[in-house]
């Protein structure tokens, strides 16, 4: 409870209503970083605080609530009163939460009083357990008529207390041991007035309009935000316990895998801080861009995902044994929920971000394919449109398919002839990388025309899809990863950190494009795998000029993140740092590292120069040892279940030992 009352008392479940309205009013970059910082504590404080700031009706109410909602709820929202929940997710309709498969309401009238009656049945909707306030997904039917044009059927948001008749939470789900709560919303035959209705009656049938800017915020912000927390703690905690741990007397941030494992992280964590900067400074400029919200979400989770596991790896026993010592444990089964949760992140892959975006983000497409669907009234002007959009597209088609060549033939030739330590020079960084992104939108852009080759069948054609969406997200996050150097330049090391990533993206890019040229479905695959073949790699293999970074920059991360340096203190801003004598292993490790580090190099100065310490430098080999000693150390348990702390229990395997031993004539080796 203690939790509970602070979050509420201080506010973190109102850090986006406004401050009218009793809220703090926090741009979403303040929110990102404050989850960003819990995720390196605890992904559970995460997910609690995220929730009613991204997925909660609050910033709703705020922009679409009826005056008397905005006054009774807001109030209550902000000061935690009424903790939040949104209710969308079914057990027909998980990925495809829009359908609102079971979760149906009637218009109806009741003495007088017009509302609706509805049936639904939700799962895996976090904080339900303990929500004061559900925002619940509708799908309205009016088949009287009772809207009289006042609103319309579809997609409904309803605001339901906990307290509503009919309305049933409670019961919990338990999500790989995960503490923070999730649960079920259910109901059947509930009768919900019109004034419940986020928005009004007016508001009936805008659910999507809604939804998806909810949904930027959740999938493009909020969950990424956990990532860059795990990025942070990883290349904080784990470089520094790779500097500290030994092997055969030599630290393991010396070991050519920890440094491929510990680099890898690093430049994830890189990419995936940098998106986020990016995709808050998008929301805060009052966009919602669905697509790049489901690239910021795939492609963040499942780098943080992927950043856990290299901590893991390089971290192993102290990684897999649980309890306080534990810093890594929890983000690692808790990773595995966020790649789940939106939108599960193999769907969001192959059908979403490409599904969602190719028609509507083509400059042309939408006005051709709006053209054909006019009225007969209008036939005249919609044969113009037509024709008019239709020689734009080929048109588009024909410039991607030029720029596509000649940006190939030009990078090919500015990246075979570019000196590997060129990326110390910041602005020559910039401008070669940018090139290189120009290069792969002109290839992604013939490769999405191409696509149209297709017609309806693209939809089933997920694998394209899925490489596609490998290659968007590649190309998104490079331009991010050049706007957040631009922004932070001048930290030592950020120019080779910058090169890591850029390199390993741009490779990422070019291998999807590759897989896509090479699998081209569809009856016109032949002739589109040429084309694209032909656009994006016209001299074959000498057009693919991409690859892994080399070994000597890898070691280069590597001993940045393992050592005091700007760049190690980049990624430990934000790290969530207990005081001073506390017990919290991240926090010791960090603090740990500079003497451990100044330790070694007494160590390397007295085998070169042949002598005995001094009586300074014998304590400060002292103190690093010490320190060394206790950082490595795992917890370990008298009892770990509520059996094995019962008086006189004994456990099963020992209770068979002795029944045995009972049996023989002689009970031990020593016995005679």
């Amino acid at each position: 409870k203690q939790a509970w009352d602070f979050m509420r008392d201080e506010k973190f479940f109102g850090m986006k209503i406004p401050k009218e309205w009793g809220g703090l009013g926090f741009s979403t970059q303040a929110v990102s970083q404050i989850l960003a910082k819990l995720a390196t504590h605890c992904f559970d404080a995460n997910a609690t605080v995220a929730v009613p700031n991204s997925l909660g009706p609050g910033e709703l109410l705020a922009r679409y609530g009826t005056k008397s909602q905005q006054e009774y709820y807001l109030p209550r929202l902000a000061d935690g009163t009424l903790i939040p929940c949104f209710g969308l997710t079914g057990p027909h309709s998980g990925s495809d939460a829009t359908s609102l498969i079971g979760s149906d309401c009637v218009v109806e009238e009741r003495n007088g009083q017009l509302g609706v009656v509805a049936n639904f049945k939700k799962r895996y909707i976090t904080l339900a357990p303990v929500a004061g306030v559900v925002g619940i997904g509708l799908n309205l039917n009016d088949p009287k008529g009772l809207l009289k044009g006042k609103g319309e059927e579809g997609f409904t948001v309803a605001l339901l207390e906990r307290d509503h008749p009919g309305l049933r939470m409670g019961r919990r789900h338990m999500p790989l041991n995960a503490a923070f709560m999730n649960g079920t919303v259910e109901g059947e035959n509930v009768w919900i007035p019109m004034d419940m209705i986020l928005g009004g009656q007016e508001r009936c049938g805008f659910g999507w309009h809604m939804f998806v800017e909810c949904l930027a915020e959740g999938r493009g912000v909020s969950l990424p935000a956990g990532s860059a927390g795990a990025a942070r703690g990883v290349a904080a905690g784990v470089g520094a316990y790779a500097r500290i741990r030994k092997q055969f007397r030599v630290p393991i941030a010396e070991f050519g895998g920890i440094q491929e494992a510990l680099s890898k992280a690093s430049s994830d964590g890189l990419i995936t801080i940098a998106g986020t900067d990016l995709m808050n400074a998008i929301i805060d400029n009052h966009e919602a861009p669905m697509v790049i919200s489901s690239v910021m979400k795939q492609n963040c989770t499942e780098r943080g995902r992927r950043i856990v596991e290299h901590g893991m790896d390089i971290a192993a026993g102290s990684a897999i044994c649980r309890g306080d010592k534990n810093y890594i444990g929890n983000a690692y089964m808790s990773l595995p929920i966020a790649i789940t949760v939106e939108g599960a992140n193999i769907m969001t892959r192959s059908f979403q971000i490409i599904g969602q975006g190719l028609t509507r983000c083509h400059p042309h497409m939408l006005e051709l394919i709006n053209s054909l669907q006019m009225p007969k009234s209008e036939e005249k002007e919609a044969v113009s449109t037509f024709t008019r959009q239709f020689y734009k597209v080929v048109g588009h088609g024909a410039a991607n398919f030029v720029h596509s060549i000649t940006r190939g033939l030009g990078s090919t030739f500015a990246t075979a002839t570019r000196s590997k330590n060129a990326y110390k020079d910041g602005d020559k960084l910039l401008e070669h990388h940018e090139k290189q992104l120009l290069r792969l939108s002109a290839n992604f852009a013939l490769t999405a025309d191409l696509c149209f080759s297709l017609g309806g069948r693209l939809k089933f054609e997920e694998l394209l899809m899925g490489r596609l969406a490998d290659a968007l997200g590649s190309i998104f996050l490079g331009y991010a990863t050049l706007h957040h150097y631009s922004r932070r330049r001048g930290i030592d090391g950020l120019e080779a950190l910058t090169e890591h990533a850029m390199l390993r993206l741009e490779t990422e890019a070019q291998e999807a494009l590759l897989l896509a040229s090479q699998n081209f479905p569809g009856p016109l695959g032949g002739v589109a795998s040429t084309v694209m073949k032909v656009g994006c790699f016209p001299l074959g293999n000498i057009t693919r000029p991409y690859r892994e970074p080399s070994d000597d920059l890898t070691k280069e991360i590597s001993r940045l993140v393992t050592t005091p340096s700007e760049l190690r203190s980049l990624f430990e801003e934000g790290v969530y740092m207990a005081p001073e004598g506390a017990n919290h292993q991240l926090s010791d490790l960090i603090r740990a590292l500079p003497v451990c580090v100044e330790a070694d190099k007494i160590a390397s100065t007295l085998r070169r120069e042949k002598r005995q310490p001094t009586p300074e430098e014998t304590d400060k080999i002292a103190r690093a040892e010490a320190l060394r000693d206790s950082l490595i150390q795992v917890d370990v348990f008298d009892q770990l279940t509520d059996a094995e702390s019962q008086e006189g229990y004994v456990r099963p395997a020992l209770q068979g030992t002795e029944e045995r031993l009972a049996a023989l004539d002689r009970k031990s080796f020593a016995a005679v």
